[in-house]
């Protein structure tokens, strides 16, 4: 599959990677100064709100019917899910015992009767901890892929990796921070999901580069690794595409409680196809110091 670069053996990722390591960086020291500057725009979830939960008489009672009502007083921007038994949840900033009354009384109103099954505030402390398991979360998920790729490649792929997986979870992050999007519980789904989704294009990549090293032993690390990577290419690029579109089709479908998930796993796995291809690689070139074939070219 040609491209541009090496003529009849594709593009020289390897002899390119300052290129990818620029844009990589330009990308985080963005990403970096949005967070310092504005940090994240988190939801109820980590700051505290109030929580609503009601199940109305009339059976198929849409979250969007739900959400207009909210938006005469500003909430248009609450998490709504339906649960399991019908009801529906509501999920927003911390709203007075006056103005609730009202929204309640709105939805008799335009939605009809109800059943108010659970109306609370949400604490910090449940934001804090969140804010603990998710960073735990990312911990172990890290060191647990560590040790697999570890095992079935060698240490040095699994660094590799693991920066182009961080890689991919810090754009996610720097983007909701730019954009200010809204940081709920489901953003940490979305990048754990990500780190998940990620590392398959990685380690397929890898395996490949691994199964040239045996048989192409007389070609320079940089050649196998850009081979191994063209091989690659066309079914990176098709899978990512798959993925993409769906998540376009449930970003633009999905209403306003998928949202954000979908858009966070957007971002990543556009970012992860990239870092695979143009981090991932290049680093683990950058880390083996030993030739294979002829001697390294820098």
């Amino acid at each position: 599959m040609d491209f541009i670069g090496i003529k009849g053996s594709g593009i020289d990722f390897i002899g390119r990677r300052r290129i990818w390591y620029i844009i990589s960086a330009a990308l985080i020291v963005i990403g970096l100064i949005s967070l310092f500057t504005q940090g994240l725009n988190f939801g109820i979830d980590f700051k505290g709100g109030s929580l609503i939960q009601v199940k109305f008489n009339e059976a198929g009672i849409k979250t969007g019917e739900v959400r207009q009502v909210l938006g005469e007083f500003g909430l248009e921007n609450s998490s709504i899910q339906e649960a399991s038994d019908g009801s529906i949840v509501i999920k927003t900033v911390e709203i007075e015992q006056d103005k609730l009354g009202q929204v309640l009384k709105a939805f008799e109103e335009k939605l009809g009767k109800y059943d108010l099954l659970r109306s609370e505030k949400v604490g910090p402390v449940i934001g804090a901890e969140l804010r603990r398991a998710g960073i735990l979360a990312l911990v172990i998920a890290s060191i647990l892929q560590i040790i697999y790729i570890t095992i079935r490649f060698e240490f040095k792929f699994a660094v590799a990796a693991i920066l182009a997986l961080l890689h991919d979870a810090f754009m996610a992050i720097g983007f909701f921070s730019l954009f200010q999007f809204e940081v709920d519980s489901s953003f940490i789904a979305a990048v754990l999901t990500i780190i998940g989704y990620s590392i398959n294009d990685t380690i397929v990549i890898f395996d490949r580069i691994r199964e040239n090293l045996k048989n192409r032993r007389k070609e320079s690390l940089q050649a196998v690794i850009n081979n191994s990577i063209n091989q690659t290419l066309a079914r990176s690029i098709n899978t990512v595409l798959a993925v993409v579109f769906v998540l376009v089709a449930l970003l633009v479908l999905g209403g306003e409680t998928t949202k954000n998930f979908s858009l966070a796993l957007l971002v990543g796995v556009v970012s992860g196809a990239y870092s695979s291809i143009c981090v991932a690689s290049p680093l683990w070139y950058q880390f083996k110091p030993e030739e294979h074939g002829k001697a390294k070219t820098a």
